[in-house]
């Protein structure tokens, strides 16, 4: 990156990212009993929003973990469309990340949470001291990573 010294310089803070998921419930079950998300804050919206057809109704749920702060929309009406990239290289968010201990133990919990294990993606099993990756899919399709990468390790 180059360092310019007549820019206007700006403060950026992290506040939250943003994921349209078709059951709260479902959502809510994998993200907090299953991820460890506590929900914090929750509004009922029942007004126009930018780049949503009408009529608009929805639910917008905060969770945080870790100072990590996801926000589930949840919307009533027009309904939700599309579906989640299902290739790291589609352009767009491709998948959050978690550290854990014992990945694929942990892949297996989420899965009793409503995950599902996204096949062929496990990575550095055949040797334990790789970083080791594995994803599983959230309710609704969006990529999870469960990792763990080994003590002196660079990350």
């Amino acid at each position: 990156m180059t360092e310019n010294t007549e820019a206007v310089v700006h403060t950026y803070r992290t506040s939250h990212v943003g994921m349209c998921v078709s059951d709260l419930a479902k959502s809510l079950r994998f993200y907090c009993n299953g991820l460890g998300f506590v929900k914090i804050m929750e509004y009922d919206i029942d007004e126009q929003i930018p780049e949503v057809d009408a009529p608009c109704s929805l639910t917008s749920t905060f969770l945080e973990k870790d100072g990590l702060r996801i926000e589930l929309l949840s919307y009533r009406q027009p309904g939700v469309i599309g579906t989640p990239p299902t290739r790291r290289n589609h352009v767009g968010m491709t998948h959050l990340s978690f550290f854990a201990d014992d990945i694929d133990s942990a892949a297996e919990a989420l899965c009793e949470y409503g995950g599902v294990l996204v096949p062929e993606t496990r990575a550095g099993a055949g040797d334990p001291t790789a970083p080791q990756f594995v994803f599983v899919a959230d309710p609704d399709g969006n990529r999870v990573e469960l990792m763990h990468i080994p003590a002196g390790t660079p990350w």
